[in-house]
């Protein structure tokens, strides 16, 4: 359609600034949804707001209660558990695939996601860092060009990026990455593998800040 490039419709807009809001931590675990509210807030009907909580409901960012409003999940400590593990075994997975597989344009794709976050992480920005850091995970499961991988990742990625946002060491978490992407740089799938899994280890996931 003439003049529809670049058009995003409202539910998807209103789906992303909620998701943004959960995963940046401006919207509390347990804080209400009420579309009323919503609406009024970020201007729209409560149709968008309906299909938009529908959508984050799917994603597990929310839970919906019957006959009342919406809320922020609240990760329990066996949910990060059960996210650990996953996130754990797909993980050291994608960083060995990866090494074995990545493209020169992939490569560079994933140094500007380890540059942006380090840059972030210099200057404190902690919303910045965290999400360039997840991007840099996203990035790293497209270089494992593996279909069913990718697919997976997609279906968990709202809650895995809200785990990989669960820290507050900036620095840490881009040195560590910075480790990684020599690895992938290398070709070096064992040693990805083996830093993939002290990443992922690493206690500072254990908690939600």
């Amino acid at each position: 359609m003439p003049g529809s490039e670049g058009f995003e419709p409202e539910s998807e807009r209103v789906t992303r600034q909620l998701r943004d809001d959960i995963l940046d931590g401006v919207r509390a675990p347990g804080s209400r949804l009420v579309e009323r509210e919503l609406g009024a807030e970020l201007g729209v009907s409560r149709l968008p707001i309906r299909d938009a909580l529908k959508t984050l409901v799917g994603e597990g960012l929310v839970v919906q209660r019957p006959r009342t409003w919406a809320v922020v999940r609240e990760f329990t400590p066996s949910d990060i558990a059960d996210l650990g593990e996953v996130r754990s075994a797909l993980e050291v997975l994608a960083f060995r695939l990866a090494a074995e597989r990545r493209s020169k344009a992939g490569l560079d794709r994933l140094r500007a996601d380890l540059d942006a976050e380090l840059a972030a992480a210099r200057d404190g920005d902690a919303v910045a860092a965290r999400r360039a850091a997840a991007d840099f995970h996203q990035t790293v499961v497209s270089l494992a060009a593996n279909e069913l991988l990718s697919e997976l990742e997609q279906t968990l990625r709202s809650r895995m990026r809200w785990l990989l946002g669960q820290h507050d060491d900036l620095l840490g978490v881009a040195n560590e990455h910075e480790e990684l992407y020599a690895a992938v740089a290398q070709r070096d799938a064992a040693r990805a593998e083996e830093l993939a899994v002290r990443h992922a280890a690493n206690d500072r996931w254990r908690r939600p800040r």
